[in-house]
C-alpha cells in the first residue's frame, strides 16, 4: 500500500465493531441455546456449525432458521421466548474474547469506539460489561435500536452523528458480508476479520482490509505498519 492509502488510515478516528464473531467467540453458548430451544419443542439438536450458519441477522431470524420446516409463525414466538430467557442465563457460560482483542481494545482506546450488533441491544451491553469491555465504548447499539438491521447503515449513520466524526474517518469491523455491506452502505472504510463465524462470506464483498488478529489493527492506524 502506498503512503496516500496508508494516510487513509491513519485518519481514522472511529472504530465501530460487531460483536458475536468479531469481539468475542459466542458460538458454543449461542448453539447450546438453541438446542435447548429444541429439545423444548421436541426437535432433535443441530450441529455447532450449522447454528453457527445462522448468526449474524438478528435473534427472530435465528431462531426461525433453526426450527426450519417447523418454523411458524406461532412456533418462532414460543421457541424465541425460550432462547431469549435461556441465553439470558448462559450466554458467558463459554463465551470469551477471541485473542488479540483485549490487547488490542488497549491499544486503540484513544480513538472512539462503538459497537454495533444485531444482537439483541439488552445482552449486549451485559456481556461487554460482564466481560470488561464497556470502558471502551462510547456507545452500543443492538439489532433493536433501530427500525432496520445490519446491513441498513441506519445505526453507523447515528454513531457517526453521536460521535461528530466523518464517514472518511469510521470504519467499520466485521467478521461477514453483513458487517461489511454495512460499512459500504453508510459509506464507511471496512476491514473484514478472518477468525470469525462468517469469514467465508467476506471474499464475496471485497472489504477494504482483511485482517487475521485483531493486534494487526493498532499498529496499521498509529502508522507504525504498511499494508
Amino acid at each position: 500500500m502506498d503512503n496516500l492509502v496508508t494516510s487513509v488510515w491513519e485518519q481514522v478516528r472511529l472504530l465501530v465493531f460487531d460483536l458475536d464473531g468479531t469481539l468475542v467467540d459466542s458460538k458454543r453458548d449461542l448453539a447450546l441455546s438453541v438446542n435447548a430451544m429444541r429439545k423444548e419443542m421436541g426437535l432433535a439438536p443441530l450441529a455447532l456449525e450449522l447454528v453457527s450458519s445462522c448468526v449474524g441477522h438478528g435473534v427472530t431470524l435465528l431462531v426461525r432458521r433453526s426450527l426450519g420446516s417447523q418454523a411458524t409463525d406461532e412456533n418462532v414466538e414460543k421457541g424465541l421466548a425460550f432462547f431469549l430467557d435461556y441465553y439470558r442465563q448462559h450466554m458467558l457460560d463459554n463465551t470469551t474474547p477471541y485473542p488479540g482483542v483485549s490487547e488490542a481494545l488497549e491499544k486503540l482506546k484513544g480513538r472512539k469506539m462503538a459497537v454495533l450488533t444485531n444482537k439483541p441491544v439488552n445482552f449486549s451491553r451485559e456481556m461487554i460489561s460482564r466481560l470488561g469491555f464497556a470502558p471502551y465504548f462510547s456507545y452500543v447499539y443492538g439489532g433493536n435500536s433501530f427500525p432496520q438491521k445490519k446491513p441498513d447503515p441506519a445505526g453507523l449513520h447515528k454513531l457517526m452523528e453521536d460521535l461528530q466524526v466523518s464517514a472518511r474517518e469510521t470504519v467499520m469491523v466485521g467478521d461477514s458480508d453483513t458487517d461489511i455491506l454495512t460499512g459500504k452502505n453508510a459509506g464507511v472504510l471496512t476491514c473484514g476479520v478472518t477468525y470469525g463465524f462468517g469469514a467465508q462470506t467476506l471474499e464475496n464483498v471485497s472489504p477494504d482490509l482483511i485482517i487475521d488478529d485483531m493486534r494487526e489493527l493498532p499498529p496499521l492506524l498509529n502508522g507504525h505498519r504498511k499494508i
